[in-house]
Order: C-alpha cells, then sequence, then structure tokens
C-alpha cells in the first residue's frame, strides 16, 4: 500500500472508531436513557452503563492522540473486546445476526486502524525478542562454544 493511503486509510479507520467510543462512552456516562435501556436489555446491571463509559471514552482518546504507544495496545484491545462483547451480546439476546453487524464492523475497522498505525503509534519490539533463543550458540570465556 502507497504511504500515503496508508497513511489516510490509518486516520479515518482511527478516527471513526476513537470518535464513535467518546460519543458512546459519553452518553454512557451521561446515563442516556436508551444507553441503560440497552445495557439492561442485554442483562448488565444498569451501573456497567457507566463503568464501560469511562474505559469507551479513554480508549477512544488514547488511540487518537499522539504517542503512548503502551497505552494504545491496552485501548485496542479493549476496543475489540467491547466490540466482540457488543455483538456477543445482540446474537444471545435474540436479537438476531443483523443487529450484530455494526459491532462486528467496527471491530473490523479497529483492526484495521492498528495493522496501519504509523511506527510513531507502535511499541518498540522488546529486548527480550531480541534475546538468543534456547538454540543459539553461546561462547564462554574459559570454553569453546556449546549449545543452549
Amino acid at each position: 500500500m502507497k504511504p500515503k493511503l496508508k497513511t489516510i486509510a490509518y486516520w479515518v479507520t482511527t478516527s471513526l472508531v476513537g470518535l464513535d467510543f467518546i460519543a458512546g462512552g459519553l452518553a454512557n456516562l451521561a446515563r442516556v436513557p436508551e444507553a441503560v435501556a440497552g445495557m439492561t436489555h442485554f442483562g448488565y446491571p444498569a451501573y456497567f452503563t457507566s463503568l464501560l463509559g469511562l474505559w469507551k471514552v479513554l480508549g477512544g482518546i488514547v488511540i487518537l492522540a499522539p504517542r503512548l504507544p503502551r497505552l494504545k495496545e491496552w485501548a485496542y484491545a479493549g476496543i475489540v473486546f467491547d466490540v466482540v462483547a457488543a455483538a456477543v451480546s445482540i446474537v444471545a439476546v435474540g436479537d438476531g445476526l443483523a443487529g450484530a453487524s455494526i459491532p462486528v464492523v467496527f471491530g473490523a475497522l479497529t483492526l484495521v486502524s492498528w495493522k496501519l498505525r504509523p511506527t510513531s503509534r507502535t511499541l518498540a519490539p522488546s529486548p527480550a525478542a531480541a534475546a538468543p533463543t534456547s538454540d543459539a550458540i553461546v561462547s564462554t570465556p574459559d570454553t569453546s562454544p556449546i549449545a543452549v
């Protein structure tokens, strides 16, 4: 994918997901009657609306903010957990597969956003990833090379 197209696709998908989560989270925090009714329809307690709202707002802000690569990893994971749980909840209460399509689409947008992240928004490889594996040959000062 061309760099300019990749950047555009990243920002479109990230903006859609981030703004959706911020708006939905604010509705949950404000305890908009439709948000509370939705939670109780799925069998969740009403207080869960506020708890989920806080995490949605924070996740949306983090994926839109510059830097914060470790928090972004957590935010993306949380967003995926949220949309998977939403899709499962919709199907579980008998609202059908068509109703589950919206969270599935947002899940796909989230995965695309995550995959297209610029390097500045990703975690650097850990030093452990660069460490020798158990199949490596190691030289010690007082012996010849040995397999570990």
